[in-house]
């Protein structure tokens, strides 16, 4: 079986889903999640320097992250388990300010979530000893870390999960709401 890439456009510009290139046969599988040549005639410039490895347990919430200085264009890919992978416009002028796109990764549909510039960027662990990766266009700058409350009122994300059973870090449950970032940042910038 063999399957080529498949770009899928979503209701935010810039935002896709991605089914990658994947061949298997009685010896296994071979998966190519990124081909810059191929992303490049679906519009998507994207030329990656960092990527990360996070395994969380279920009910872990990672987010919502951004970075207010050298914004990371993302691209999301879920290995062992399974995440529902949100990201959150916030790109100035953008008609889409303050939306959200979500998504379900997994190691099973082997989707990924291509994330431009500009944009918060958080995921709930739907499986314990779940494993994603994300291959980013910009280095991690701990010094202009930012987020967004998970929970926050006036972005309503839905995270489809009983959230009594939310697991965050000390960090996570102390960011501040969609009303602060607003008034601190107004929006990030997606050069």
């Amino acid at each position: 079986m063999i399957n080529k890439y498949e770009f899928t456009s979503t209701n935010i510009n810039g935002l896709f889903v991605i089914d990658p290139f994947y061949a298997s046969d009685y010896r296994g599988f071979v998966k190519k999640t990124f081909e810059k040549n191929i992303f490049s005639e679906q519009g998507i410039l994207f030329d990656p320097i960092e990527e990360m490895e996070t395994t969380s347990s279920k009910g872990v919430i990672r987010g919502l992250h951004f970075q207010t200085s050298y914004s990371q264009a993302k691209l999301i890919r879920c290995a062992r388990g399974s995440i529902l992978d949100v990201a959150v416009d916030l790109r100035k002028d953008s008609l889409t300010f303050s939306k959200y796109y979500s998504t379900i990764l997994s190691a099973e549909n082997r989707k990924m979530m291509f994330i431009p510039k500009g944009f918060a960027h958080g995921c709930l662990s739907l499986e314990d000893n779940t494993t994603f990766y994300y291959l980013s266009d910009s280095k991690y700058y701990p010094e202009y870390d930012g987020g967004i409350a998970w929970n926050d009122d006036d972005l309503s994300v839905d995270w489809e999960f009983n959230t009594e059973k939310i697991i965050l870090s000390e960090k996570d449950e102390n960011l501040p709401s969609f009303k602060d970032f607003l008034l601190k940042y107004g929006s990030i910038s997606n050069d």
